[in-house]
């Protein structure tokens, strides 16, 4: 099978150098003065607020917003070019976005992310608006339309998470820098394509944007959760403070046994 990349409404995008969650509302972080009460006090144990965080990904700086956020496994393989038999594959954990532009009922076009997070310079992308889709939908007969593809396929992925041994997802890596991703269902006495998705190597500058916008996410969360922690430090202190020195203990040990 053939795929045009960057054109016909679909293209992809790929690049490489050397647990599994979806995105959920977060809810609203508070700030609490040293005379507060018992019920703020106690909320200092309550869940950080990194939406703010999240909302500079790159992907979503288009208008797009992220419907699907999961790691999936992956077998990956290289292959020298189209036209010649790939490489026995490894499995990774790869983690998949799924972006929409437009409401849910009216998907406008769809991009497809895959990052790794053991390798930074890992990240592939591909594109597809109804025009694109078109074609997708003729070349491999297809049976949902544009609208129901998004589900469709995030259906696919969570097969793949939760049935392993019938669902696979195979990234067959180029050299030439395009890549194609390939839903297979293993029907015990054969294999069977049930779709494939053309991906290419994204330019340099957006490898660029997606390490800055993780590290910096990393900082961040970090320097959220250390300001936590010296919130609930201050809190056990005046409640407890044989309790705090304990706890400093008992952090001390670990760290001395690791």
């Amino acid at each position: 099978m053939s795929y045009q990349y960057s054109t016909g409404g679909y293209s992809g995008s790929y690049s490489q150098a050397s647990q599994n969650r979806e995105r959920v509302p977060h809810q609203q972080q508070q700030q609490y003065p040293q005379n507060a009460g018992e019920g703020e006090k106690s909320s200092l144990l309550g869940t950080l607020d990194f939406q703010p965080i999240y909302e500079m990904d790159p992907s979503l700086s288009d208008g797009h917003r992220a419907v699907y956020d999961r790691e999936v496994q992956f077998e990956l393989r290289t292959q020298e070019s189209a036209e010649k038999p790939h490489d026995v594959g490894t499995t990774e954990g790869v983690k998949v976005k799924v972006l929409s532009m437009g409401e849910d009922s009216n998907h406008l076009s769809l991009r497809i992310e895959l990052s790794s997070e053991s390798d930074l310079f890992f990240h592939y992308t591909c594109n597809i608006n109804t025009v694109g889709y078109q074609s997708l939908q003729e070349e491999q007969k297809l049976m949902c339309d544009f609208r129901d593809f998004a589900p469709t396929l995030m259906r696919m992925l969570n097969k793949c998470i939760k049935e392993p041994q019938s669902y696979m997802a195979v990234l067959i890596i180029q050299r030439d820098g395009n890549a194609v991703l390939e839903f297979i269902q293993n029907m015990e006495y054969k294999f069977v394509e049930l779709l494939a998705l053309p991906f290419k190597e994204s330019p340099e500058h957006i490898i660029r944007q997606h390490i800055s916008f993780r590290y910096n996410s990393l900082k961040s969360r970090l320097a959220m959760m250390q300001t936590r922690l010296q919130d609930v430090n201050a809190l056990v202190k005046v409640k407890n403070p044989s309790l705090l020195l304990q706890l400093q203990r008992s952090a001390s040990d670990m760290s001395h046994h690791q």
